[in-house]
């Protein structure tokens, strides 16, 4: 006789993460494709040797260097596996029951729905608006006396787009206080909104307990290896997190790589500024050739190719770039080094193949 598992389990799908082949240009998935900063580095290196000690279970340094860089006290805020893991453990500290729903965007981060009905809850996905942004309006209007948790991924993967700070302050404005909105903030370094609009889920979380943010060092800091991301809330949040924390589960290495990252935060911007220069280079090709290309404030462009989303990603294959279909919706192509965006380009742009995937 076999093990009884969950038969629900069959019908969640796989995490599907970016292909590599060898030899080819992968901007499949959206690393970055900077090293870890120097002094990160530095502190990887020191940190292995003592690889045979368990870490921190607590991040308590971590925890400390974030609140200080955050203006938040270390009670505010939690260190997970990638935020991702985060996602997951933010749905078991909401849902009981397969009746609580968790409300989110789609296409949105395919691992909602994944994390959402591992936790044993209901997925409500509500449709992007016509420009491929979150639909606030329609994602309040989705919350009943059974939503216990809302994901707004801004900017949002994959589509890159973002709202702005006066839309989303509404938005949290009319979200019931007993309702946990997340604020999946992965990509906020590769905001460029205006100052005056450029939201901050920190700041807009500092007076509403039902709010949490999650960032990630995966990103900009090019830590995406070691996995470490953070949720930043209420207390009472902060310390729910802990509970359902898997043990030991941010290595010492990646609690080592991401305070030396803070620490050296002022050379940040140099890496970011040239990236989102290439973004916005490659964007204004792919418009220029036809394409529908919404503005992006992340570190990858959106191709809204709809049913030409998987044929197009297998051409750009054979051309030796890897890009991330999303079969009906479109692709993404993360942001690389200028020779593989040109590499890119020149398929993309290509006369026939431009007349073949924009008709």
């Amino acid at each position: 006789m076999s093990a009884k598992i969950r038969p629900d389990l069959d019908s969640i799908p796989a995490y599907v993460p970016g292909r590599n082949h060898p030899g080819a240009v992968k901007l499949a998935s959206n690393e970055t494709t900077f090293g870890p900063l120097p002094t990160a580095l530095k502190a990887i290196a020191e940190a292995a040797e003592l690889s045979s000690r368990y870490p921190d279970n607590q991040v308590t340094e971590l925890r400390a260097a974030l609140a200080e860089f955050l203006g938040v006290s270390p009670a505010n805020v939690a260190v997970g596996c990638g935020s991702v893991a985060l996602c997951q453990e933010l749905v078991q500290i909401t849902c009981s029951s397969p009746e609580d729903e968790v409300v989110y965007a789609w296409r949105s981060f395919e691992a909602y729905p994944i994390v959402t009905q591992v936790g044993n809850a209901k997925a409500v996905p509500v449709p992007l608006d016509p420009e491929l942004v979150h639909d606030l309006d329609a994602i309040a209007a989705a919350v009943t006396e059974r939503t216990k948790m809302i994901f707004v991924c801004n900017p949002n993967n994959p589509t890159g787009t973002a709202v702005g700070r006066e839309a989303l302050t509404r938005f949290l404005d009319s979200v019931p206080s007993d309702v946990l909105v997340v604020l999946d903030e992965a990509y906020y370094e590769y905001m460029r909104l205006t100052p005056q609009d450029h939201p901050d889920g920190v700041e807009l979380g500092r007076t509403r307990p039902n709010v949490v943010v999650l960032r990630t060092f995966s990103k900009a800091y090019g830590l995406a290896g070691l996995r470490a991301g953070y949720a930043v809330g209420a207390p009472e949040v902060i310390t729910a997190l802990l509970k359902v924390h898997i043990p030991f589960s941010v290595n010492r290495i990646a609690q080592a790589a991401a305070i030396a990252s803070l620490e050296a935060r002022h050379e940040l911007l140099d890496r970011t500024e040239p990236l989102i220069a290439e973004r916005d280079r490659v964007r204004a090709a792919l418009v220029a050739a036809g394409y529908r290309v919404p503005p992006s404030e992340a570190n990858f462009v959106w191709l809204a190719l709809g049913e030409h989303s998987v044929p197009f990603a297998e051409a750009s294959a054979e051309a030796g770039v890897l890009v991330r279909p999303f079969a009906g919706d479109g692709v993404r192509v993360t942001t690389g080094d200028p020779h593989e965006n040109d590499l890119f380009l020149d398929f993309a742009t290509d006369p026939a193949v431009a007349a073949r995937f924009t008709a």
